[in-house]
């Protein structure tokens, strides 16, 4: 039967209506795949990944009122990013970064490993994979002959440069991670976070397993830099930077109180610099992760002055990024967030007049602000006085205004309250900026790209990954079974037999005999090195070696069962 007009437009709104619940629902249950409907085969040679840690979407639009112009990365900005965890929609750095780095939901506090906690409908599990360690975009790249860098302003072991360089159900256990970081052959690395790599008893070393991994980083042949000047005077391929025992300062305290440290953008040039250098051999190209750590540190301690400086130093290393795969051509930059911090908001409900906000009102302490509230607090804690802290306050946020209750609550925080957070919370009240959380938050941070292969639209974090990976020109799949596979019943199933020799409990070792043989030859694999040590030789291998404590049991490199059968044959 014809229909009529009126028949055939609602059979097309229908069919609209119809496609729009089924992407909805997709979307809801975690299996919309923008990926898979990308027919984009053609590789790139270089890929900078950047990531601004705990950036809320509310933050953008204040630092490009305070800066007053629009910013490098609005020229780039395209879509936004589902970030929830395997076991939560409030994700944590941990999980939300090894969504990037693994194509891999992740669960709290794991690092590059399978999820073993997931509650979250739609997301991708196997109970046999339970804390296994899983290959990285920034390993995937190494091993097809790119060179890799990692920069970031936190500790280099923190969780989100981690979550690209190494394997542990504990996002804490920064001895580990460093441990693994250093035997992982990455090209350039600068960051903070020196204590974790020497003993204690060494300098601020915190090591308990004696190792002086400095030492180990300058016998591999890196130019190793502790400051800014060194840094920038690194002519070689191979740099190694740690400018403080933690994490770096904050970029608007720098000047105050490490002079010494380079900034951000400065470390993403040097970085560049050297990773091009590196390529040049083989013309195979480079993966280089960027992170503005201390955006979320800032946003977690509620401090405006924080959130904005941060941002702001994150977006200048945007421009020298994005001025470098504009010349290059090939190069894909993206620019994302592992999730959202603070529940940032311009504008608060108890202001009576927030609908005639004008913009200095706004702009105008943020401008004035030289110092986070860690700083300030700093400046104050060895003089409570008055006079001291209307001086510091005045000097630092141009703030002159404080009233006698305010000097006395910085003199002598509330219970539960500090120096720091009495603070930030006057210049935020002072700048109309309001805050819901002193944690995550569960908003679908921004989404830039530029280059080739750009992408946009409405993302998963591990579309992402999986998207890098393929430009990259490598599948998941195909890197974990080539670093990872289990040591027992691989060895095993060769006619050998492992066992874990803890006798130096601090430096366990994967031992591996022939079967049947007491006394024949052994070969030994420190656990989250990259070695062999087998008949007088110390062979390197492609991959480190990885202990999954809560399963105990080793997983190491494919090519570890053939350098061994062929050591003990």
């Amino acid at each position: 039967m014809k229909r009529g007009p009126e028949q055939i437009k609602r059979a097309v709104l229908v069919k609209a209506l119809l496609a729009a619940c089924l992407l909805l629902t997709a979307c809801a249950s975690g299996s919309a795949r923008p990926f898979s409907g990308i027919s984009d085969t053609e590789q790139v040679k270089n890929v900078i990944f950047m990531l601004s840690d705990g950036s809320a979407n509310e933050a953008w639009p204040l630092v490009r009122w305070v800066k007053g112009e629009r910013l490098a990365s609005d020229e780039i900005l395209s879509g936004a990013i589902r970030t929830y965890g395997a076991d939560s929609i409030i994700t944590d750095s941990a999980p939300g970064s090894t969504s990037y780095a693994t194509g891999q939901k992740g669960t709290d506090k794991g690092i590059a490993v399978y999820p073993w906690h997931v509650t979250i409908a739609g997301v991708d599990f196997n109970p046999a994979m339970q804390y296994v360690p899983l290959a990285t975009v920034l390993e995937g790249a190494r091993l097809t002959g790119r060179a890799t860098g990692v920069v970031a302003t936190s500790n280099l072991q923190h969780a989100t440069p981690a979550d690209f360089t190494a394997h542990t159900h504990d996002r804490s256990n920064f001895n580990e991670i460093g441990e693994q970081q250093v035997y992982q052959n990455i090209d350039v690395l600068l960051a903070g976070g020196e204590q974790y790599l020497l003993p204690a008893g060494v300098s601020t070393g915190v090591r308990s397993d004696k190792e002086n991994l400095i030492e180990v980083i300058k016998s591999k042949g890196y130019d190793y830099v502790t400051n800014r000047d060194q840094m920038l005077a690194a002519s070689g391929r191979k740099i190694f930077g740690l400018f403080a025992k933690d994490a770096m300062a904050f970029d608007i305290d720098r000047a105050t109180f490490a002079p010494g440290e380079p900034s951000l953008s400065e470390m993403t040039a040097t970085a560049l610099k050297a990773l091009t250098e590196s390529s040049k051999g083989n013309d195979k190209g480079f993966f280089l992760f960027v992170e503005g750590s201390k955006v979320d540190w800032a946003a977690h301690a509620n401090d405006p002055a924080g959130v904005v400086s941060e941002l702001l130093a994150y977006d200048k290393a945007v421009k020298v990024a994005l001025d470098f795969a504009k010349r290059d051509g090939n190069t894909l930059l993206i620019s994302v967030s592992d999730h959202t911090t603070g529940g940032l908001s311009i504008g608060v409900r108890s202001d009576p007049k927030y609908s005639t906000t004008d913009d200095d009102l706004v702009t105008g302490p943020l401008r004035m602000a030289r110092l986070t509230g860690e700083g300030i607090a700093r400046l104050i804690e060895l003089d409570h006085s008055e006079a001291n802290i209307k001086d510091v306050v005045a000097r630092q946020w141009g703030i002159k205004d404080l009233n006698a209750d305010e000097i006395a609550l910085i003199r002598n925080p509330p219970q539960g309250a500090t120096r720091q957070t009495v603070l930030v919370s006057m210049l935020s009240r002072r700048a109309r900026i309001g805050w819901t959380s002193n944690g995550h938050t569960g908003g679908d941070p921004y989404l830039f790209s530029f280059g080739p292969g750009r992408i946009s639209g409405l993302w998963e974090n591990v579309d992402i990954g999986r998207y890098v990976a393929h430009k990259l020109g490598f599948s998941f799949a195909d890197i974990n079974r080539r670093l990872f596979v289990e040591a027992s019943t691989s060895f095993q199933a060769q006619g050998f037999r492992t066992a874990i020799d803890r006798s130096d409990a601090a430096n366990p070792v994967l031992v591996v005999s022939r079967a049947g043989e007491k006394d024949g030859t052994q070969a030994r694999l420190p656990l989250s090195k990259n070695l062999v040590l087998v008949n007088g030789k110390s062979i390197e291998l492609e991959g480190i070696v990885v202990l999954a404590e809560k399963l105990d049991k080793v997983f190491l490199p494919r090519q570890a069962l053939e350098v061994i059968a062929a050591e003990l044959k």
